[in-house]
């Protein structure tokens, strides 16, 4: 019965290709120097645009390439908030103008929650 039994590979990646006659694409080693004083080098094709910055695999910290000088920061929008946004829309006094018309609205029973500006207690129905 071994006699008939079928011989595999076994499982997994296992290539009978050789490497006769692959031209393999250039690539070039870049070294990254660590601020905590970890150095690491990593292997890139050669027409890859190669990244300034990269993550240190041993710390997380950002790291910088060891033959460049660190990039120049960005200059950053500053954030606009809500009555940035609505600053540009109106002047104070329009704002002044609107609160009183909305308060008035809301005192009246005619825009809001069912309260009167009176005791603050529900109208009842």
């Amino acid at each position: 019965m071994a006699d008939r039994s079928l011989k595999g590979t076994g499982l997994g990646a296992k290539s009978f290709e050789d490497e006769a006659g692959v031209e393999f694409a250039a690539r070039r080693e870049i070294r990254y120097n660590c601020p905590k004083g970890h150095t690491f080098t990593l292997t890139f094709a050669e027409e890859a645009e190669i990244p300034s910055l990269w993550e240190c695999p041993r710390c997380g910290a950002e790291t910088l390439r060891s033959d460049t000088e660190r990039p120049q920061a960005k200059e950053e929008k500053p954030v606009r908030t809500h009555w940035d946004m609505l600053r540009e829309r109106r002047s104070i006094a329009e704002l002044e103008e609107l609160l009183a018309e909305r308060l008035d609205l809301l005192r009246s029973g005619a825009m809001g929650p069912n309260y009167r500006s009176s005791g603050g207690s529900k109208k009842s129905a």
